[in-house]
C-alpha cells in the first residue's frame, strides 16, 4: 500500500491515481494523513480493500510530506560503514542519535532556502512508526513500522559542528527535512533490508549505496530507540546516510542556489528539491 498527502488530503495510491481516504471511507477516516498513524491497524484494513475505481489523477507538484507533523523525529549519524570510514570515525556501538525538529520537515518537491554557503546533502531511508513500540525486540521491529519513504537530512555544517557536538540546530533549518514522495508499506518491497539509494545534484550522482550497508538496520533501530523511550505512531526515523557527502569531498562541496537535489530509494520513488 502507498499512502500519500495530496494537496493536504490523505490518499491511497493505486495504478490509476489517488483515492481520497475521507471520501472513500465515508468519513470513517479523516483527511489528515498524520492522524491515520494513530489508527494504523484499522486504516490498513480499510486501505487494503479500497475500491481502485475511485482513483483520480493527481499532479506530482501537489504532493506534500506523508508524515507532516510527527511528535518525535529521530536521526541517526554514522550509520553506514562506508560513511564512518570517510569521516575517519570508529563504527559506533550504539546508534549516534540526534533529532531534527519537526518544523524543519517539508514536502518531496518543495524549494529549500539555503541559509548560507555550507549546506550539505544526505540521502536517507526514512522509517515511520505505525504502532507504539516500547522496549521492542529487534525481531519484532518491522511489525511496528507503518512504512518507508525517501528523505534528505540536509545539514548546515558550520552550525552543526560549532554547537558543541549537538547536531540538532544545524540539521533543522526551515525545509531541511524533505520526505516523500509517499509512504510505502514494507510488504510492497522484495527485501526492505536491502534497498539501493542515492542522490544527484543537477543530474550528477553524488551518493550511491544500499541499505544493506547500514550498521543498525531498521528493526535494530526500533529496538535500540524503544529501549530508551516509547516510539509513538507517526514518529519518524531518519536512518542515516551513506558515503558521498559534500563535507568529505576534496575540496569540500556544498549546495548552491538554483541547484536541484534529486533523491531516490529503490522501490519507493524519488523526491526533488530546488535550492534557493
Amino acid at each position: 500500500m502507498r499512502l500519500a498527502n495530496v494537496g493536504g488530503r490523505a490518499a491511497v495510491l493505486v495504478e490509476a491515481g489517488a483515492i481520497d481516504v475521507e471520501r472513500a471511507s465515508g468519513g470513517r477516516f479523516g483527511p489528515d494523513v498524520q492522524a491515520l498513524y494513530d489508527d494504523w491497524v484499522a486504516f490498513r484494513g480499510f486501505a487494503d480493500g479500497v475500491d481502485p475505481s475511485l482513483a483520480e489523477p493527481f499532479e506530482e507538484g501537489s504532493l506534500d510530506s506523508p508524515v507532516p507533523s510527527p511528535r518525535q523525529v529521530f536521526a541517526i549519524g554514522l550509520n553506514y560503514r562506508a560513511h564512518a570510514e570517510e569521516s575517519g570515525m570508529a563504527v559506533p556501538e550504539v546508534p549516534a542519535t540526534f533529532t531534527k525538529f519537526p518544523a524543519s520537515l517539508t514536502g518531496p518537491f518543495a524549494e529549500v532556502e539555503l541559509p548560507n554557503e555550507t549546506v550539505d546533502w544526505e540521502v536517507e531511508l526514512v522509517a515511520v512508526i505505525g504502532t507504539r513500540a516500547d522496549r521492542a525486540a529487534a525481531a519484532d521491529g518491522w511489525s511496528h513500522v507503518a512504512g518507508l519513504a525517501v528523505g534528505q537530512d540536509l545539514s548546515e555544517r558550520t552550525l552543526q559542528f560549532a554547537a558543541g557536538a549537538q547536531f540538532s540546530l544545524g540539521k533543522s533549518y526551515r525545509g531541511f527535512g524533505p520526505i516523500g514522495p509517499w509512504l510505502v508499506t514494507p510488504d510492497e518491497l522484495d527485501d526492505p533490508d536491502d534497498l539501493a539509494l542515492g542522490c544527484s545534484i543537477d543530474g550528477e550522482t553524488v551518493q550511491d549505496s544500499r541499505t544493506s550497508d547500514l550498521i543498525f538496520d531498521v528493526p535494530n533501530l526500533v529496538a535500540e530507540l524503544s529501549a530508551v523511550l516509547p516510539l509513538l505512531p507517526g514518529d519518524v526515523i531518519f536512518t542515516g546516510t551513506p558515503a558521498g557527502v559534500g563535507a568529505m569531498a576534496k575540496p569540500p562541496r556544498f549546495l548552491q542556489p538554483g541547484e536541484v537535489l534529486e533523491t531516490w530509494v529503490e522501490g519507493i520513488g524519488r523526491i526533488r528539491n530546488r535550492m534557493t
